[in-house]
């Protein structure tokens, strides 16, 4: 009897290590899928500059400018030739981007006036999915007190209740002066960018990568140059342009063509610079294992005219203005390089990001979700671009010449009117300078028929009556910056 209790004492303890082992292994496998099915969902690095416009690359053609790292990135990347800014100027640009939402509907119609605290963003809707979230660099969506001065927020910490769901920050509301440039971290604490802030951000976003490698993370990352001021580039980019060679659109007046030149060799050695950051950032996801899984945008909220029609900067509705490189990469799902004919808009950007990593898109996003064509290796089905202008200020207030604009930019045509009704048209496949307007010529009548068609039909679905800018300003009681109200009695027919 003794043998028989032994013996089912040893069966006993057996059984137990058994258990115990099968428990340690099952816990064992368990967790390495449970690490894989978080791994699974794919990193969102979204860089941003400021003032891009879209032929400013090599990969464009420009033979110009030196982007290598942007011209390999390119060839592994979805590039969009009809990348369209909704507003061609910093606030609504990032507003719209970030809600997915168009200008009249988040109330960001108009440099640093600020992007309400509830509203829903980009990083409060991935922080919900898991995510990590970073923000690095320029902001510029606090925005200042009703009767404060225009720029005062600008150099003021913007609060943690305002971040709108970014949790690591290194950020500064606006500045433009890149070689002194300080920005507040989590803590509100005033810190200072070494050097060419550019390259100071994109070791930091670096280092972020580096530490949230074993997690998803959302990080974008907000570089101010190539705005203006054009001159202020680490000297060795400066000295890779001659001014005197370059070449120029053929839509710059020869009577500022030596001034385009001298702007435009500081602007493009802004560019050179950025390319080098960009490839340190490439290099550092190649070395961490992390390019398969993580989807890459480059892009940015404007362009700049760089004097052509004899204009500088934006909020003008050409295509020096509102068109701007794009490119998206994505190797786990999108393993071939292709361009993307139809057009994308700002609004449209975050809502295909969700899609592409597989969230659900909220109800309050207005913009389209293209990520099924993308990932199918189809081109978007889009019959235009909606463009605007609902408050002219600063740089083109109503003394300039500004005017308020609703507009549309298709594959091949843009069209666009302003209060006192259609004002321009281009082929922009046979003039891609955009030299010959072709509005309200009797040949083309059908053509712009259908245009306006298409162009009242997205005023109608966004609800937006297409009213003058003192109306917007009332409701969402704004005021004017810097005089900006003042017109010419004539100021609708300025430039007709």
């Amino acid at each position: 009897m003794t043998d028989i209790v032994n013996l089912f004492i040893v069966k006993l303890r057996d059984y137990k290590f058994l258990v115990g082992l099968n428990l340690l292994l099952l816990f064992n496998y368990v967790v390495p899928f449970k690490s894989l099915a978080q791994s699974e969902k794919p990193n969102v690095i979204f860089i941003l500059a400021d003032q891009w416009r879209a032929d400013a690359v090599g990969y464009a053609g420009n033979t110009d400018v030196i982007t290598p790292n942007l011209d390999r990135l390119a060839k592994e990347s979805l590039v969009f030739d009809n990348a369209v800014t909704v507003m061609a100027v910093c606030a609504p640009w990032r507003a719209s981007f970030l809600t997915g939402q168009y200008p009249l509907t988040n109330g960001v119609f108009y440099n640093d006036k600020p992007l309400p605290s509830e509203a829903l963003t980009m990083a409060e809707i991935y922080k919900e999915q898991g995510y990590q979230t970073g923000y690095i660099g320029k902001w510029h969506l606090n925005g200042h007190k009703r009767g404060e001065d225009a720029f005062s927020a600008r150099d003021k910490p913007v609060t943690k209740d305002r971040r709108q769901g970014f949790d690591y920050w290194k950020v500064r509301e606006v500045t433009h002066d890149y070689n002194n440039s300080f920005y507040f971290d989590e803590n509100d604490e005033k810190q200072y960018w070494k050097g060419y802030d550019a390259f100071s951000q994109t070791d930091s976003a670096i280092s972020y990568i580096k530490k949230n490698k074993d997690n998803p993370f959302l990080l974008m990352m907000s570089w101010g140059p190539p705005h203006n001021p054009y001159q202020t580039a680490p000297q060795e980019y400066q000295e890779m342009y001659d001014a005197a060679s370059l070449t120029l659109r053929p839509n710059v007046p020869e009577n500022l063509q030596d001034s385009a030149r001298k702007v435009i060799a500081g602007y493009y050695a802004h560019i050179t610079a950025l390319d080098k950051a960009m490839g340190d950032l490439i290099e550092t996801l190649e070395s961490e294992g992390l390019t398969e899984n993580t989807i890459l945008v480059f892009t940015s909220e404007h362009g700049d005219m760089l004097f052509s029609k004899g204009f500088l900067r934006k909020q003008r509705p050409w295509d020096e203005s509102i068109k701007v490189p794009m490119l998206i990469r994505y190797p786990d799902k999108i393993n071939k390089s292709r361009k993307i004919k139809g057009p994308i808009d700002t609004p449209d950007l975050l809502p295909t990001l969700l899609g592409l990593s597989d969230i659900s898109i909220p109800n309050s996003i207005e913009g389209t979700d293209f990520s099924s064509a993308l990932l199918s290796g189809k081109d978007i089905e889009n019959d235009g671009a909606l463009i605007m202008l609902p408050v002219p200020f600063h740089e083109w207030n109503f003394s300039n010449g500004g005017r308020e604009y609703r507009g549309i930019r298709t594959e091949r045509y843009t069209y666009v009117k302003d209060l006192q009704g259609p004002w321009l048209l281009y082929d922009n496949k046979k003039d891609p300078f955009q030299n010959k307007n072709l509005i309200n010529q009797s040949a083309y009548s059908e053509l712009q028929d259908s245009l306006e068609k298409i162009l009242q039909a997205k005023l109608d679905d966004t609800n937006d009556s297409f009213l003058p800018a003192d109306d917007y300003m009332s409701q969402w009681n704004y005021l004017y910056d810097k005089q900006d109200s003042i017109r010419a009695p004539d100021y609708l027919q300025m430039n007709r």
